[in-house]
């Protein structure tokens, strides 16, 4: 093997700083490689050294294996570690790397390939009696074909693309009639997100779990696994909660699962760090997925239930060292529970729509079992460009319970301003009565938690109330800054108390408030017929500490212009001041002006000038943070000009399509 010092991360945000803290930790020197749009990024400033690789977008930079490698001829780096995502699981850059004489810190090209395609991987599972799901997987990729195959399994189905991953180009069929449209609609995506447009065809487990296997293998032909990961509470097929180990294991079933995750590592002479990912039945069957060829992203919850790092290993293995510990001693190592959370830029009352912007405060508790893998910074701007995953927050416990419950801790203490996110949708999962009890599937999501009940999520009285007081002492605490007035003016009047109003928006609702300075810094503060009597004890620009109906507590915010996000009880809501705003026009496209939602790529048109069109039809598709979005108009009528191709990338509000509405 060929020795290395040096190591070049090929890749950025949360996973880079986790692989070059790790490689720093043991001893290596780092390199970072970096995008416009991560100029000052946090993983750059932890490296030792950083090559700027081309613009935002990661098709120009991330992407772009050849500037990878001028990046470790630049640098001097002799091996590359790929992280997870982008390019960690693309034979050809495994290959690239080798055939520049450096070290990929990973596994070969021909593991990577064999384990790629999903359709070639589980025939090769077959073959080496690897339990898999039954379905169809062959060359044939015609639509008749398909459909056939899938009335040979049987109904439901599970339409998934044979390349990527992600949750991309799959569909659950659980009706004949929408069958094709599933096909079409998942070969589309697969095409636009992998490249390729290959399908096949599985039996779909219901109310089955997501139960995957951590394997490690090295050179000398040992292999190992490391217990389980439970990742059944997903949404849209991506994983939103991770556990390890899982509620539904015991040692018995864990003990055969490891091995055929084993068996199916050394069908392919594996080495380095995998995944073998199963679907785990009702009745205690499993059946084999998919293997993914890298580190995961949900890697934290087994380091701290094994007491490993992963990324060592991933380094000894690389050296051409033996694996660290023996079976029997990672066996006797396991100890606790831990739980994952993916912190995404992500508004749960909006679809899930991604969310861009700058980071008014990014501030996270310390405490024991706690852990935080991020790039996160006060001041950084989350962009439109990459995965919409910020961040990884974990807790570990003695037992289940006590991770989850310090779990609840850190997402309650978490603040995160400027930027939508899922932080308290994460909570309610993980306070929810089934998930405690550990009794769920991968329908946990779709059975608990439904649109309806997540739309009907809405701030309090309270709520308004103190993004109101917060406006309101803000704009005090300016005054009182400029023209050098002592705190004590708060609530003075020179003749009769008058309130002042505030319009406040949240979740596209308008609230009128009264906010009434009493002195003692005693405030009254009205909404329809609820009155709040708020005693303000401390307050700055970070928040307050106030007492009301005599309970003392405290509240956390951050104003941007005419903005102000407030966290108080665990939950965070942002609120645009309205109270000077101008009277709004028609609802947003009833001008026939299609805009983007969100920034993002314009990745197809469905239209062209002349066409007519009908109202809520498809126009064109946006995707952003690997999400795509169906765009449409409320009104109908026929298409005057189409501003922007396929493939562009658009900013938030940009015009797209102009429409000449029906009157």
């Amino acid at each position: 093997m060929t020795r290395f010092n040096k190591v070049l991360v090929a890749n950025r945000g949360e996973i880079a700083v986790r692989v070059i803290r790790g490689a720093k930790k043991a001893g290596y020197q780092t390199v970072a490689v970096y995008a416009d749009a991560d100029r000052r990024a946090l993983h750059v400033r932890e490296a030792d050294q950083a090559v700027h690789i081309g613009p935002s977008p990661a098709k120009d930079s991330y992407l772009v294996i050849e500037r990878i490698l001028e990046a470790a001829r630049t640098s001097g780096a002799q091996a590359i570690h790929p992280g997870y995502g982008f390019l960690s699981e693309r034979a050809d850059f495994a290959q690239a790397v080798a055939d520049a004489g450096l070290v990929f810190i990973g596994p070969d090209a021909a593991s990577i390939d064999a384990m790629g395609n999903k359709s070639a991987s589980k025939i090769r599972m077959l073959a080496a009696h690897v339990p898999c799901v039954p379905g169809y997987q062959g060359d044939d990729q015609t639509d008749a074909t398909l459909i056939a195959e899938a009335g040979k399994v049987g109904l439901p189905v599970m339409v998934k693309a044979a390349s990527g991953g992600g949750g991309r180009g799959m569909r659950l069929v659980q009706d004949e009639k929408d069958l094709a449209a599933a096909i079409t609609s998942a070969r589309s995506e697969a095409e636009n997100a992998f490249g390729s447009g290959q399908l096949l065809i599985e039996k779909a487990v219901l109310n089955a779990r997501h139960v995957e296997i951590q394997i490690f293998g090295d050179h000398h032909g040992n292999v190992v696994y490391l217990g389980e990961r439970d990742c059944s509470v997903q949404r849209r097929n991506q994983k939103v909660v991770e556990e390890a180990p899982s509620p539904a294991v015991d040692p018995a079933l864990r003990e055969r699962m490891g091995a055929a995750a084993v068996a199916a590592a050394k069908a392919v002479n594996y080495v380095g760090a995998g995944t073998v990912e199963f679907m785990l039945a009702a009745d205690g069957a499993f059946y084999f997925l998919e293997m993914n060829t890298r580190l995961q992203v949900e890697h934290p919850v087994t380091e701290m239930v094994y007491g490993v790092d992963l990324v060592e290993w991933q380094l000894r293995v690389a050296q051409g060292e033996p694996l660290p510990m023996t079976q029997g001693e990672i066996d006797d190592n396991r100890y606790g529970h831990a739980i994952e959370v993916r912190l995404c830029a992500e508004d749960p009352l909006a679809g899930d729509l991604p969310q861009t912007g700058e980071v008014l405060c990014w501030q996270v508790p310390q405490g024991t079992g706690l852990r935080v893998d991020t790039y996160l910074e006060t001041g950084i701007t989350v962009s439109p460009f990459y995965d919409s995953m910020q961040a990884k927050l974990i807790a570990w416990g003695e037992d289940r319970e006590t991770a989850r419950t310090r779990l609840l801790k850190l997402l309650a203490e978490t603040r995160l301003f400027g930027v939508v996110s899922n932080k308290d949708y994460l909570a309610e999962i993980i306070a929810h009565p089934a998930f405690a009890a550990g009794t769920f599937s991968t329908a946990f999501l779709a059975e608990h938690f439904p649109a309806s009940r997540v739309d009907a999520i809405r701030p309090t009285p309270l709520d308004a109330a103190l993004a109101a007081l917060g406006l309101y002492l803000d704009d005090a605490r300016r005054l009182a800054a400029e023209h050098a007035l002592s705190d004590d003016y708060l609530g003075w009047h020179s003749s009769h108390e008058a309130a002042v109003d505030f319009t406040l928006r949240c979740g596209g609702q308008d609230i009128v408030l009264e906010v009434l300075a009493q002195r003692g810094r005693r405030f009254e503060i009205l909404f329809d017929d609820q009155r709040f009597t708020l005693t303000v004890i401390a307050d700055d620009a970070l928040g307050l500490q106030f007492s009301v109906d005599g309970l003392t507590q405290r509240a956390q915010w951050a104003r941007h212009d005419n903005q102000i996000w407030v966290s108080y009880r665990g939950r965070t809501w942002c609120w645009d001041d309205r109270t000077l705003a101008p009277v709004e026009g028609a609802a947003p496209g009833s001008d026939g002006r299609l805009l983007a939602h969100t920034d993002g790529k314009f990745v197809a048109v469905h239209v062209a000038p002349g066409d007519r069109i009908k109202k809520g039809q498809t126009l064109a598709v946006l995707e952003a943070m690997k999400m795509e979005f169906q765009l449409s108009l409320p009104v109908g009528g026929v298409v005057e000009s189409i501003h922007v191709d396929a493939g562009t990338q658009v900013r938030n509000k940009q015009s797209l399509i102009t429409v000449r509405a029906d009157p």
